[in-house]
């Protein structure tokens, strides 16, 4: 792989893993799957079916967004700039 590659593919990963809850877990889950995948074992598919729904429930779970205050929040006070009319002055 090229340098541009590697760099698009780690922005992609980046962006990605950016917006979930539990990035580092969801990384060593994809990781532990993949080498499921290539390790054999006794009965088929049974763990591989498992950890990728495991891997699936846990990159659905984005982070929550930032919380807005939800009391008054302490704004300056409204400036009446307009000009007074003649009944005024």
């Amino acid at each position: 792989m090229s340098t541009e590659s590697k760099s698009l593919l780690t922005q992609l990963v980046d962006r990605i893993a950016g917006r979930l809850k539990f990035p580092q877990l969801f990384a060593f889950t994809a990781t532990l799957f993949l080498l499921d995948l290539v390790i054999p074992d006794l009965i088929p598919f049974v763990d591989e079916i498992l950890l990728g729904l495991a891997t699936l429930l846990l990159g659905s779970m984005k982070a929550n967004p930032p919380q807005q205050p939800v009391g008054p929040v302490n704004k300056p006070p409204i400036k009446d700039v307009t000009p007074p009319t003649q009944e005024e002055s």
